[in-house]
């Protein structure tokens, strides 16, 4: 384990010979390192070691300003530690650099390496193993028996979410030699999330009745640790027509068939049995999308239970403001006449989804 403090010229001749010039560049050229710097230089694959670290004399009088680590993430067996680690090592504003091999770096690393067709058939082990047995609990025992944790698959999408849990914002990002670099910025303290899950079952906190956050169950259609992006999509990528984020790069191949045909969403029926949903309503919301909405719509909103089918299908609006003004012409006359209302709003919704073949992707 390489265990380097301050970035001097030996530091970066380490850089150099473990990972290249032009990484040195790109860290370089988004950091500012020198020798008045409180700066960390490491290549490890345990969290234990950052731990330990903190317990020598003289290595962290204070908070330290940057944190640099040139082994792979992907060599983490527990991910989340090491990143919880730095994030508690580092000054308010220090930034983390590590690198990743993504999912997509691994598919075109494994089909080069092998000639046609064993190539497919490698990759489809390799994803079967790597990929398929984490997410479910008897092979994900299995996995880690065989692996350790090590060479574990990760999506661009989940690197960042996992960032963003941990407390860091993503600064900057760039291939290098099929590794996707990073620097992450610390910003808060991490969320400490005990109940992650990689399975196609997934729970999430939506807000329901009374403003009450309840587990909303649907079928997998992102990349794990998605929900943590969405103020990062929402800037980069911003809002299409019908409120969903344009050209989202956390849904997954599988997820876009399931969105199609809306087989994601049939486990919230769960929902609507426990008495948590109904099935016409407007849709239970995220605390970052609900964060959009004006406040006298969210005060309507708290009032009802949350429905599977939203009036979105009935009025079909393009752009936020639509959105909103639909729910709230719904939730006012649902007040006065619930039954009738309901009726009214899924008759409408029922003719434009197999007339019209509506959609919200």
């Amino acid at each position: 384990m390489i265990v380097q403090a301050n970035l001097t010229q030996s530091c970066s001749s380490t850089i150099v010979n473990e990972q290249g010039a032009e990484v040195l560049n790109f860290i370089e050229s988004h950091l500012r390192l020198n020798e008045n710097t409180p700066s960390l230089l490491l290549d490890t694959s345990s969290h234990l070691n950052l731990r330990s670290l903190k317990n020598l004399h003289g290595l962290f009088y204070e908070k330290i300003d940057n944190v640099i680590n040139l082994k792979r993430l992907n060599d983490l067996k527990y991910v989340n530690k090491f990143l919880e680690e730095t994030n508690e090592a580092l000054s308010l504003g220090g930034s983390l650099v590590g690198h990743i091999e993504t999912l997509r770096n691994r598919k075109e690393r494994i089909i080069k390496k092998y000639p046609r067709p064993l190539n497919r058939v490698a990759y489809f082990l390799d994803f079967l193993v790597k990929r398929v047995f984490p997410k479910f609990r008897y092979t994900k025992t299995f996995y880690f028996f065989l692996t350790q944790g090590k060479n574990r698959v990760i999506s661009e999408m989940e690197i960042y979410g996992r960032l963003y849990s941990c407390g860091f914002e993503l600064t900057a990002s760039q291939e290098i030699n099929g590794k996707l670099w990073l620097i992450g910025k610390k910003i808060r303290e991490p969320a400490y999330n005990n109940e992650a899950t990689y399975g196609p079952l997934i729970k999430l906190r939506r807000h329901g009745r009374d403003n009450e956050l309840f587990k909303v169950y649907k079928l997998r259609t992102m990349y794990p640790y998605s929900e943590y992006l969405q103020s990062y999509i929402s800037v980069k990528y911003g809002l299409q027509k019908g409120g969903k984020f344009k050209d989202d790069p956390r849904v997954t191949t599988a997820g876009k068939f399931f969105r199609k045909f809306w087989i994601d969403e049939l486990p919230m029926f769960i929902n609507v049995i426990k008495g948590e949903m109904k099935i016409f309503g407007v849709r239970p919301l995220s605390s970052h999308y609900l964060g959009l909405y004006p406040e006298h719509l969210k005060e309507l909103r708290a009032k009802v239970k949350p429905g599977l089918i939203p009036p979105f299908y009935s009025d079909l609006p393009e752009t936020l403001k639509e959105i909103t003004d639909s729910e709230e012409a719904y939730l006012l006359a649902y007040m006065k006449s619930p039954l009738l209302t309901d009726v009214r709003y899924m008759a409408k919704a029922l003719h434009n989804i197999i007339i019209k073949r509506a959609r919200s992707n």
